[in-house]
């Protein structure tokens, strides 16, 4: 029986397959790492209560460091404290279902396990106090939280977006690594 196609027409559609599963893995890698932050964290982890910064910071318009108390006096942001959300939550929205892994974490003196979106390498030292005290606004990291029902991160927070952020700012270089890294 004589060959349907040529030797050079099966080459070429045998190439046009390869070449489509080739393609078809980047994309589904890019797409892979496209929602994934720095470090293979997810940009937007799933939280023990939804929690709207569009509802808090935009709507209701409550300051970050309302929440994240030590953000202008300490390297660390701080989370908040079940204390702080029963605030106003001991007297609103106290029968809401979403509500009841705060009440219980109160019930229980158990701090609610948040998770952390913008999360650095442990060998990486960051002070957020320096930074917010130097008039940096929180959106030129965090983005506009106050417009994210779920807080996601909008920037890769890696050394070269930093040092190019510093560079930006007309920041003097760092000349020592010790001063970024632990």
């Amino acid at each position: 029986m004589p060959q349907v196609f040529s030797p050079t027409a099966t080459l070429l559609v045998k190439l046009c397959l390869i070449a489509l599963v080739l393609i078809a893995a980047a994309a589904a890698f890019v797409f892979r790492w496209g929602l994934s932050g720095a470090f293979g964290a997810p940009a937007a982890p799933r939280q023990p209560i939804p929690f709207s910064h569009k509802h808090h910071a935009g709507d209701d318009g409550i300051d970050c460091r309302y929440c994240h108390a030590s953000v202008d006096r300490a390297a660390f942001a701080g989370l908040p404290a079940t204390e702080v959300c029963l605030t106003c939550h001991s007297q609103l929205y106290t029968d809401a279902p979403v509500l009841n892994a705060l009440h219980e974490s109160a019930a229980t003196a158990t701090p609610i396990a948040w998770r952390r979106v913008h999360d650095l390498p442990d060998f990486v030292y960051f002070d957020h106090g320096i930074h917010v005290t130097r008039g940096i606004a929180c959106a030129q990291c965090h983005g506009h939280v106050e417009e994210m029902p779920v807080v996601r991160r909008v920037a890769p927070l890696t050394m070269q977006w930093c040092l190019e952020c510093h560079r930006k700012q007309n920041i003097a270089r760092l000349t020592d690594c010790s001063t970024c890294h632990r």
